[in-house]
């Protein structure tokens, strides 16, 4: 009770200043009153009347360095006092610095009586271009600003007709009406009364920090895995290569001295095992598949992440084939179900996340052969992802999975043929128009998929209906500033050029002079490869019509090799809250189940084509396959 009535006087003050803050009138009058009737001090919040005193003088400050052009005074001032999420979240606040550098450049020029200090003038131009360089760089792409880019550069700004209005007695008692008024508004805002001060400090503040620490330790767990599998791998391999220097030493000992390599040498030059990564925990399916048709978003959202996380964070080898063989077999995305309601309806959910993350988990699955395999036992999956990517015009992430997983698709035969079918190259055609639009993501597994289908006979036929267009673009994006497409846009257009009215077409567009641009301009294998191109436009084989032989559906494109990109975990949408389940942990605490985990046999792979960087692509391939230097 003594502790309260030592700081009474305090807290009343504090109580008064808020509800004048909020204007409670009549409340504050009967506070007051009641405070006087009771005898209860009441302090006059000497806290607000000096921080209005402290607001008053720092305005003035700043206005008195805007007047006498000392800019290092004002914005040492300016980034001091007004907030950094102001200063560089706030449109108005940006312009408004933009303006205010341009008055401290040519101060000097507009209030010297005679011929303003050189040296002085030059540090004041240097310090504005220093600044159009870095922070006022954001502003470079408005057609308002654009034309003060030049102003360092120009020799005498007063006569340039670019800069008249700059020099107009009325520009600068505008730009100080519009800094006063900023101040007026800025300083007002920040003047909120000191309770409301202390619950933002002492209560929402500690529940937003504590949110955050609990995402990042998310976050640092994931991470920490992933670190030490690479860890235990890189041991491993460390061992084993120990071990083998060791052999090797002494056996070179042993040779010198006229003896036979040991038998140990060359059992340690065989692969090494390395030691065998423990299975996941098996799970409940059938309460997972109803919880993913039956919860809610937000249930159905973090069962989807955690679903693909086991797939792109679980080891490669055994450990992610029983992963896989798992959902397969116990039908995981409902591909074998005929119901109205199944798992793979949730792409067209209505919640934005629950159809990117169900879009993710099918790219997923169609980076590795066996889930490719899965997917395209009918073409069910195949019209919905077709039905997403034209549908999904507001999320490009949910759009991107789904292209990737078609792209992935067009290693498959069937599925090829299915997409050329549905007029897939003229959807393709059509958004890479304006690459420049597009994501890398996005631009690169178009150009790879549009590859893909152009590779069959039916592909080109349908290149040659709009063959003017598909060239058009296709030389378009020769010269796109990202090399990672070039592969593919050469295989298309080799392939393309196999067909004599796509030649004919090409020739009448000039598209041997286009293509030698290129040889001058590219490095030594793109040049190559456009010779190749030049080759095949200037050949006059005879080979219109549908090729039979191309289009075998019994043969399989495929290599049998996965590809599990980083795309797949980037930005993710949810974070789990305070005491809830994500991931792995989410999984084995509701959903363990009992031997659902099966054993697979590995489906054995085509023998590899070797591919000579020289030429164009001539078989299907995907981006992430490609980079990483699979044989196709």
């Amino acid at each position: 009770m003594g502790d309260i009535l030592a700081h009474e006087a305090e807290l009343l003050g504090l109580v008064k200043e808020y509800l004048d803050f909020a204007e409670f009138e009549d409340t504050l009058k009967t506070f007051s009153k009641e405070c006087k009737i009771k005898g209860k001090p009441l302090s006059k919040t000497a806290g607000g009347s000096l921080r209005d005193s402290k607001s008053l003088i720092i305005q003035k400050d700043l206005i008195a360095a805007f007047d006498n052009g000392d800019q290092k005074v004002f914005f040492n001032l300016w980034e001091e006092h007004i907030p950094s999420s102001i200063r560089d979240g706030d449109s108005l606040a940006q312009k408004l610095e933009f303006y205010l550098h341009i008055h401290f450049a040519i101060y000097l020029l507009k209030h010297s009586a005679g011929r303003p200090d050189k040296e002085e003038l030059d540090e004041r131009i240097s310090y504005f271009k220093a600044y159009l360089e870095t922070k006022g760089a954001a502003l470079s792409q408005t057609t308002e600003f654009l034309p003060f880019y030049a102003l360092p550069f120009v020799p005498n700004p007063m006569v340039h007709p670019s800069f008249k209005e700059l020099f107009q007695d009325s520009w600068t008692p505008e730009l100080k009406l519009k800094l006063e008024k900023f101040l007026a508004l800025i300083f007002k805002a920040s003047n909120t009364p000191k309770l409301l001060t202390l619950y933002k400090e002492n209560g929402q503040s500690n529940k937003e920090m504590l949110r955050q620490l609990h995402q990042q330790l998310i976050e640092a767990e994931r991470r920490s895995m992933t670190y030490l599998k690479r860890y235990s791998k890189i041991q491993a391999d460390y061992h084993s290569l120990i071990g083998v220097t060791a052999e090797l030493v002494d056996s070179l000992e042993a040779t010198v001295s006229g003896k036979m390599a040991s038998t140990m040498l060359r059992a340690s030059l065989a692969p090494v095992k390395l030691k065998d990564v423990p299975l996941l925990p098996s799970l409940d399916y059938e309460k997972l598949k109803k919880d993913l048709i039956l919860g809610s978003d937000r249930l159905k959202a973090f069962l989807l992440q955690a679903l693909r996380w086991r797939l792109t964070t679980s080891h490669p080898g055994e450990q992610r084939e029983t992963v896989l063989q798992a959902y397969v077999s116990n039908d995981l995305l409902d591909c074998h179900s005929h119901s109205q309601r199944s798992v793979l309806q949730l792409l067209h959910s209505k919640s934005e996340v629950v159809r990117q993350y169900m879009a993710r988990l099918i790219n997923a699955f169609a980076s590795l052969a066996e889930g490719r395999l899965y997917l395209a036992q009918s073409t069910k999956v195949l019209r919905m992802l077709e039905e997403r990517l034209k549908e999904e015009d507001k999320d490009m992430i949910t759009q991107e999975n789904v292209l990737g997983a078609l792209q992935k698709f067009s290693l498959r035969r069937p599925l090829q043929t299915a997409m050329i079918r549905d007029g897939l190259i003229f959807w393709l055609i059509d958004i890479l128009k304006d690459p420049d639009c597009l994501s890398d993501y996005t631009l690169e597994y178009s150009v790879a998929l549009l590859m893909n289908l152009c590779l069959r006979s039916a592909g080109k036929n349908m290149c040659a209906k709009v063959a003017g267009l598909v060239l058009k673009v296709l030389s378009d994006l020769l010269g796109h500033e990202n090399h990672e497409i070039q592969p593919y846009v050469n295989g298309a257009l080799y392939s393309i050029l196999s067909v004599p009215s796509i030649r004919e077409e090409a020739r009448a567009m000039g598209m041997e002079d286009i293509l030698r641009c290129f040889i001058k301009e590219g490095n030594a294998e793109m040049t190559r490869q456009i010779e190749f191109i030049i080759k095949q436009l200037n050949s006059e084989e005879l080979l219109d019509g549908v090729l039979e032989s191309d289009d075998d559906e019994d043969e399989d494109d495929e290599e049998d090799h996965d590809t599990m990109e980083a795309d797949l975990d980037k930005d993710e949408l949810i974070q789990p809250q305070l005491g809830e389940l994500s991931g792995e942990k989410l999984l084995t605490t509701e959903y363990l189940g009992i031997m659902t985990n099966t054993g697979r046999t590995r489906r054995k792979g085509l023998a590899s084509v070797q591919w000579s960087g020289d030429e164009p692509l001539r078989r299907p391939v995907t981006p992430g396959g490609h980079r990483n230097g699979y044989p196709v």
